[in-house]
């Protein structure tokens, strides 16, 4: 056999060998979605396994909160626990909640406020406008956005004691602002970017002022991401325990703080009356995200870090 004889049956041989590795490749792809289409229970299981695994802890302070003090040493897996109010009584009874959840509120929603100005103006500057140090002061905010807000606590210890902040409610929102102070402004950065220029150009030809197209064009695209920034910063500032127990005193200590001191002691901790009023303090947050959760979801998919 001559080597151009050869050299051809060694390319047939490959090419043939190739053909049949496609062919396997393609049935192989082929049948792919095929599987996943007569196995949909796979996908259906891993997620209930996972939402039940995130629930696990919520179904425990529900069951803790309607059972005695005696039943949950008693009987701690709860086969025969005996069912009350007692802790819901025990709990709206005391002056001291309505105190923690007027301080939460007025915290929580000062932040939220000042976090929603500040993330405005300082998105709306950041895209709208080109200037000197405008790239820098973005790469600031997002390496904070890096920094344990824990590693912060000495800091502004020693900030708030310095200025007279001690056992006061700016010591706390402005704590809480420091950190959803970055997070806002590039959401609404984000928010903004995708209002487009022409618009804006288009309102100011036509003699509108800045205010005016603010309220009339710009608006109405970032109202969502608007909703989604209010939203986390009150979240974030409602759930705060850290800095609650350490910057202020019992007179001036918001929800998860003072339910922290007042049922769990040195010595005996209330377990029941502390869920009854972990429930009724999550009770906001819940009803906040089922009536904004459209917009939040699209507010904060609009304004995503791109």
């Amino acid at each position: 056999m001559s080597d151009t004889t050869l050299a051809d049956a060694l390319d047939a041989e490959q090419s043939r060998s190739g053909g049949y590795a496609r062919e396997f490749v393609d049935r192989k792809a082929e049948r792919s979605p095929r599987r996943l289409r007569r196995r949909p229970w796979v996908g259906y299981a891993t997620v209930a396994l996972l939402a039940v695994f995130a629930f696990i802890p919520v179904i425990w302070m529900v069951i803790t909160a309607f059972t005695s003090e005696e039943s949950i040493f008693r009987d701690p897996l709860g086969a025969y626990r005996t069912w009350t109010l007692e802790n819901f009584t025990a709990v709206l009874t005391d002056p001291n909640l309505l105190r923690f959840i007027g301080n939460g509120l007025f915290v929580s929603i000062t932040t939220s406020v000042i976090s929603l100005a500040v993330g405005f103006l300082a998105g709306y500057s950041f895209s709208k406008f080109r200037y000197r140090g405008r790239s820098t002061a973005m790469y600031t905010l997002l390496l904070a956005q890096m920094v344990p807000e824990v590693l912060l606590l000495l800091t502004l210890y020693t900030t708030m004691a310095k200025f007279g902040l001690l056992n006061t409610y700016p010591a706390l929102i402005i704590s809480y602002t420091t950190f959803t102070l970055p997070l806002s402004v590039l959401m609404m950065k984000n928010a903004f970017d995708a209002v487009p220029d022409e618009l804006i150009e288009a309102g100011r030809i036509d003699g509108a002022s800045e205010w005016r197209i603010m309220n009339s064009v710009i608006f109405p695209v970032v109202k969502t991401s608007m909703i989604a920034v209010c939203m986390f910063a009150f979240i974030r500032a409602w759930n705060d325990l850290v800095y609650a127990l350490t910057l202020v005193d019992t007179t001036k200590q918001t929800l998860p703080a003072g339910l922290t001191l007042t049922y769990l002691g040195e010595f005996q901790s209330q377990y029941g009356q502390m869920m009854a009023a972990s429930l009724i303090s999550s009770l906001p947050v819940i009803a906040i995200f089922l009536v904004f959760q459209k917009q939040f979801v699209s507010g904060a998919l609009a304004g995503s870090i791109k």
